[in-house]
This record gives structure tokens, sequence and C-alpha cells, in this order.
């Protein structure tokens, strides 16, 4: 039996990073990374010396091949990525902005990874993890991808595990928004951490405040709710306590994408290290400005070392 750290899953696609500002369509010199929320978490995670398995499906084609080679350079485990002879790998065009978000044009319809079926990764009998890491993209892709999650959920209480939900909205992606809310609410829920932004709790549960955010969960049975607040940090609750986590300074904000998928990076690990609740949300918000001083989705996400040196120059940074 296989025992990891943590076990994730989802879709990861190839990223093409404008090099110049302007309209995607006049752009003719991109640079190339990998994308993927599950991926950026597992990549963070492996980074800070964790021991981490990440599932999926991409194509036989240059794009899947390069998505397992820079998983493997990161030391995560691809063991359960599979190759789909019949599917390509999904892509992703970005903008390069000066300020606030860059507009993405998404290629991921009838991906290799929207076609993963529990069918494909027999090996799961033979591996467990102390932890699974879930979010919202898989529940979107296919009636397959979606029947994996569950089957993960159950797996994870199965064996005693702990299990995190990011609800990752892409609205996009789903037929409705009723059918979206439905969804994500019923797995969510039955997650130990929730990981919602404060614009994805109020589209989830219709409050608008943090704290009612937060106490929607934790009536539903979640243990830990990290509600994210941007640049103010987090605001984090249990049964017996409950505060706000001032976010770190960022002078130059150069791309908000990943910054979430690093607050969760950084949250686990801090847990996994043994710290309390506030001072992983601390860790989170550190992991999360980081990322956000980068163009790329992993870039940002530090080595233990690059981390501790970050958040001790910024003890003073701290917004109050």
């Amino acid at each position: 039996m296989t025992i990891f750290d943590v076990m994730t899953f989802g879709e990861a696609m190839g990223m093409f990073i404008a090099k110049e500002t302007g309209d995607l369509a006049t752009v003719t010199e991109f640079t190339k990374e990998l994308a993927g929320a599950e991926t950026n978490v597992a990549i963070g995670l492996a980074r800070l010396k964790h021991h981490v398995c990440w599932m999926s499906k991409v194509g036989t084609d240059p794009l899947g091949d390069y998505i397992i080679h820079e998983l493997n350079k990161e030391h995560v485990n691809t063991t359960l990525v599979k190759k789909d002879k019949e599917h390509l790998t999904g892509f992703q065009l970005k903008e390069k902005v000066l300020t606030g978000d860059p507009f993405v044009q998404y290629y991921r319809k009838n991906s290799a990874a929207s076609k993963m079926k529990m069918e494909d990764f027999p090996e799961l009998a033979e591996m467990k993890a102390k932890h699974y890491h879930l979010t919202g993209i898989p529940l979107a892709l296919s009636p397959s991808t979606r029947e994996l999650s569950r089957y993960l959920i159950d797996k994870a209480r199965n064996e005693g595990s702990t299990i995190s939900f990011d609800p990752n909205l892409r609205p996009s992606l789903w037929t409705s928004e009723g059918e979206m809310i439905e969804t994500i609410e019923s797995f969510a829920c039955q997650a130990d951490y929730v990981f919602p932004g404060v614009a994805e709790g109020k589209v989830l549960t219709g409050y608008d405040r943090p704290e009612d955010i937060a106490a929607h969960y934790l009536n539903k049975g979640v243990k830990i709710v990290f509600v994210k607040i941007g640049e103010k940090g987090a605001y984090v609750a249990t049964e017996k306590e409950q505060g706000i986590i001032p976010g770190f300074y960022v002078k130059t904000v150069v791309d908000t994408v990943g910054a979430g998928d690093g607050f969760s990076v950084g949250v686990l690990s801090g847990l996994f290290d043994g710290l309390s609740v506030f001072e992983a949300a601390r860790r989170g918000n550190a992991i999360g400005a980081l990322a956000t001083m980068s163009a790329g989705d992993k870039e940002g996400l530090p080595t233990r070392a690059q981390l501790m040196t970050f958040m001790q120059q910024n003890k003073a940074a701290v917004r109050s």
C-alpha cells in the first residue's frame, strides 16, 4: 500500500502567456507554462516537501508530455496520470496586463481530462493519502469526473483521512447557476476544510459577510472555514474560535491568478506541520501574496526556505 501525504486530481492545461500587452488576436509571442488549480496545489505542497500524488488524464500529445514532465520535475507523483489517445490536452491563452486580472481564453471542451472515469484508475485501490484536496472544477467537467470526486470523498472517509475543498467556481463550465450551486454545496459540506472566496461564498450561500459565510458551512458540519478576502487576508472560523488574519502587503501585483491556490497550499502545509488554524492561515496569506508577484500560476510558489524568509522579512508589513 502506497501512502501519500496528499492526493488531488483535476485538469492540467498548457498555458500560453502573451509576452506583450494587447489583444490576443494580434500578439505573436507567448511563453509556455503549466496551468491548473489542483496542479498548483500539488506543486506548491511538493515544494514544501510534502509527498503528493496528482491524478488526471492528458492527451497523447506534446502538451500532455509537457505536463507530466513539469510535475515530475517538481517531485509530484504522476503514477495516476493516464494518457488518452482519442482526446487532446486542454490549453489556454492568457493576456499580459499591467494592472488587474488578465483575460483568459480556454480551449478545454472534450479534453482528455474531462473523459476521466473510474475504470481508468484500478491502482487507486492500493493507494491512500492522509489528506485529499478537491475542487469544484472536476465537478463541472463531466458526469464521470463528478463521480470520481464522489469516490475520493468516500475513500477518504473510509480511510479516516481529512478532506479540503476549494469551490473554484467556473460558471462557464456549468449548464446553469442553480446546478452549480447545488452540486458544489453538496460536496463542500462533506469536507473538513473549505476555502471559499468571499465572492464565491455570496454566490453559494447568499451571504455577503465572511462571518455569515463561515457560519453557513460550520452549521453544515465543516470543521474549519477559511474565507479568502483578497488583500485584507482571510477570515477563519471553527466552532470555538474565529477571526481575521491580515494579509501581507504586496507593492506590485503582477497577476492574481493562482493566489487562491497558493493560500490553500499554505493553509494545508501549516495544518500538516501542526500549526494552529490562525498560523496556518497566516502561512496561506504569505504564499497567496507571493503568488501575485509572478505572471505564471506556479512561479510564485515558494520553497520552505523562501517562505520562511518572506514571512520573517515581512512581519512588519502585515496589514492591520
